[in-house]
């Protein structure tokens, strides 16, 4: 009796064990990897480029037959959500993304504005994200799980200040900057610090700024008018570059006028034409011209979408690739969604020398590449033509 019983038991546990086994975590059958994205808002262009740059990823992906981690093929999904080009919203879309959808990794948010806050939550949440675009310090600071594909501001704000000297041999400058914006506000004080570094206090003459929403600059434009500036820079996106520049020239400007990488949508010379002919501005890549990769790249999108990529969708291109890099240099998946997202997390923080279209990078701890950054002027023909290439 006491030999049936212990039988029994012993069968009982092998049971259990095997329905433990059974039922633990195992692999997920797709990935999936979510985008956050301005398509609603100040600045869809932004959104447009973003998803259709990950898009065409995801076609390359599906042709393989997806994404192989530790000798095993899973599907991968896309989970795209709108952030309107509002902070609270790329927050909420981050929430949804991690808490509801269960992504391995994020890409997004672009802008500085969505993407310090939204990398908090990410960061606070143990998900991978990788900006594309926020070239603001704070979207990375002292957030191991959060990424970015572009130089810094710290970075940006430098290689302005020093084009222009070299370039034109100013002494006197002047700013128009967004107060209420991380990025425009950020980058607008790293120029003026390096500015005065090379020409001495009090060489930015007019430090002029506004808000959000704001259409009429003849104030401002004015001011600097009058100030002796003999350029002007204004690191805006392209819904507000046209109409300062455009503004500038009617009041009289007939000087330089200089920006930042937010100048490097396709809309910029859409929506400010022959006025913005002629003018300089430091980005992430140039596209006319393009070899290689790049170019192959800038060949299937404007084949697919019907105009060049600006710089927003070629970062995207480098993010997915990064990302899907990492992925697959994760070992395994188990199934533990959290666990997986930190063997993503670790595998990001150990890439060296990435090839992108948008040049070579490697991670620092901070999880900012060190990169270049292009001098991009305007042609007469509205392309965007490599001038100079700055490196750190």
């Amino acid at each position: 009796m006491k030999t049936k019983l212990f039988t029994v038991a012993i069968i009982s546990c092998f049971v259990v064990a095997l329905l433990f086994v059974a039922c633990g975590p195992k692999g997920p059958e797709t990935i999936k990897i979510g985008i956050n994205a301005p398509l609603t808002g100040d600045i869809p262009k932004v959104g447009e480029g973003t998803k259709f740059a990950a898009q065409m990823w995801l076609e390359d992906v599906n042709a393989a037959g997806g994404i192989e981690v530790g000798g095993k093929k899973y599907k991968v999904e896309l989970v795209v959500e709108d952030n309107e080009s509002k902070a609270e919203s790329a927050v909420k879309a981050n929430v949804k993304l991690i808490t509801e959808d269960e992504v391995l990794a994020i890409v997004g948010p672009q802008s500085s504005k969505q993407a310090v806050p939204a990398g908090g939550k990410a960061n606070e949440l143990g998900t991978p994200m990788v900006s594309p675009w926020s070239t603001n310090p704070t979207t990375t600071k002292d957030r191991p799980f959060v990424f970015r594909g572009c130089f810094l501001d710290p970075f940006q704000g430098p290689v302005i200040a020093k084009f222009a000297k070299k370039e034109f041999g100013f002494t006197k400058a002047a700013v128009l900057y967004d107060v209420a914006s991380d990025y425009p506000k950020g980058l607008a004080e790293f120029f003026k610090a390096a500015w005065e570094d090379l020409n001495g206090p009090g060489s930015v003459v007019a430090y002029e700024s506004f808000t959000t929403k704001d259409a009429d600059f003849s104030a401002q434009l004015t001011k600097i008018n009058n100030s002796g500036a003999e350029f002007l820079f204004t690191p805006q996106y392209y819904n507000e570059v046209a109409l300062i520049v455009q503004q500038a020239h009617q009041l009289g400007w007939d000087k330089p006028i200089v920006g930042s990488d937010s100048w490097g949508s396709a809309e910029t010379v859409k929506l400010c034409g022959k006025d913005c002919y002629g003018l300089f501005f430091s980005t992430h890549y140039a596209a006319a011209g393009a070899k290689g990769a790049t170019k192959e790249f800038i060949d299937r999108y404007k084949a697919k979408h019907g105009y060049v990529p600006d710089d927003v969708g070629a970062l995207t291109w480098d993010a997915m690739r990064i990302v899907q890099m990492a992925i697959e240099g994760a070992g395994e998946l188990t199934g533990d969604i959290k666990k997986d997202r930190k063997s993503v997390r670790d595998a990001l923080a150990t890439i060296k020398d990435f090839d992108g279209i948008t040049g070579g990078m490697t991670f620092t701890e901070d999880g900012d590449p060190v990169k270049c950054a292009v001098i991009v002027r305007i042609s007469d023909a509205g392309e965007f033509e490599f001038y100079q290439s700055v490196c750190p």
